[in-house]
């Protein structure tokens, strides 16, 4: 069947990927989804989009070549939320200072892929990839993940999800992965405008396939998207205390705690949030920096707290193509640099340290003279995910030509 690879609808809505034939697998899907959320391992990955500004995000407060090279754009002393005396939050990042406290939040400094392009396109793609310097990969490291996971007891066809209009780079590959928009425009029926048009849409592309086998196979499609309406998206409503911020990175994550909280049998997941590529008037305490933290931090939070008991089978990982320059530039921004930092939340990890080792901000010390020096393989960090707390040990698989080797682990996952 032409159709067994791939299919996307490209209003925006679904996107499913696999090598089983479409319908069969939503009717599968339909069956039923995964067991009990309580012993199901979840690992959820965020992509900031546009190179973060690591520094003024995890600021080196205790470095004072840190506010000699950013006279305009630091974050004062007085402002930095501590952490442990050389290092604090930004303060837009006051959400993540409890889950500090509390264990819950572990960070990575000075990390990131080893390849030195300064290219976007280029750097995520090795980062969704998993394989820096090769663009030959024909799939993306989350979805080799999946290959050697324990399977849930029934299938589902909401094992592996991206928050977003396509199916990202980071989700392709043999196994099968939807990319949803919006529930409610997932869901059929209802008052939804958009929910019909994708009825319309679907029954349209059934009605006039030429392909035999999926001809008249639509209400099997429909019956897998009806099993949404247990999330019964009109209704929802987060735990007490999650309070997304409005915004498409806050819908998301508010859609997802519902779909994992549905019991859809969600192991994996992928969501990104824009606005990081500050080249000018970049900002300090206020401006563009300090809001597109805001927007995340307060999403994150919101949605751990969201999880409730299910963020102890939980890890969070984010991260970014690639850092910005250590030295602010002429417009009072910065400029596409080398490393960055990466975060880790969830229930099994060993928060409230700052992980991997700091290589300093002196001139001898910065990569190429301009740029945070790489000290930690972003592959260290997602390798220990995968294998301690996914439990997928096939790491050679899941991130092939890289060193995986359990005794560079950071140990940041009990």
């Amino acid at each position: 069947m032409g159709i067994t690879r791939r299919i996307f609808l490209r209003n925006g809505v679904l996107a499913v990927v696999g090598t089983a034939a479409v319908p069969s697998f939503l009717t599968r899907a339909a069956l039923g989804a995964g067991g009990s959320n309580t012993h199901n391992k979840r690992l959820v990955v965020i992509f900031q989009r546009g190179a973060a500004d690591g520094l003024n995000i995890v600021v080196p407060h205790g470095e004072q070549q840190y506010y000699a090279m950013r006279p305009n754009i630091n974050i004062p002393h007085k402002a930095v939320l501590d952490l442990d005396g050389f290092f604090g939050l930004h303060p837009s990042l006051g959400p993540f200072h409890p889950l500090w406290r509390q264990g819950h939040l572990a960070i990575v400094h000075a990390a990131g892929s080893p390849d030195t392009t300064r290219s976007h396109f280029d750097a995520q793609d090795y980062m969704e990839s998993g394989t820096p310097g090769v663009k030959a990969t024909e799939d993306g490291w989350l979805n080799r993940c999946l290959q050697a996971l324990p399977r849930p007891s029934k299938k589902s066809a909401f094992r592996a999800i991206a928050l977003g209009p396509s199916l990202p780079r980071i989700l392709s590959g043999a196994e099968p992965a939807v990319a949803l928009n919006s529930i409610e425009d997932f869901t059929i029926g209802g008052r939804s405008q958009k929910a019909s048009s994708l009825a319309n849409t679907f029954e349209a592309m059934y009605d006039h396939s030429l392909d035999a086998m999926l001809h008249g196979s639509g209400e099997q499609t429909f019956d897998a998207m009806k099993m949404l309406k247990s999330a019964d998206p009109a209704k929802y409503k987060p735990a007490p205390g999650a309070d997304y911020p409005r915004g498409r990175f806050g819908d998301s994550l508010r859609q997802l705690a519902q779909l994992i909280k549905a019991n859809l049998g969600v192991q994996v997941a992928f969501a990104d949030i824009g606005g990081w590529d500050h080249h000018v008037n970049e900002g300090s305490t206020e401006g563009q920096i300090a809001n597109v933290l805001r927007e995340f931090s307060e999403s994150l939070a919101a949605f751990w707290t969201d999880l409730g008991d299910l963020g102890e089978d939980t890890v969070i990982v984010t991260m970014s193509e690639f850092g910005r320059t250590a030295r602010e530039n002429g417009n009072r921004g910065t400029d596409h640099g080398h490393a960055n930092v990466m975060f880790v939340l969830g229930g099994p990890v060993k928060g409230g340290k700052v992980y991997g080792r700091w290589p300093g901000l002196d001139q001898s010390q910065l990569y190429e003279g301009r740029d945070l020096a790489l000290t930690t393989d972003f592959r260290q960090v997602l390798g220990e995910a995968v294998a301690r707390h996914m439990e997928n040990k096939n790491l050679n698989e899941v991130f092939p030509r890289h060193e995986n080797q359990s005794s560079k682990f950071l140990k940041l996952l009990g």
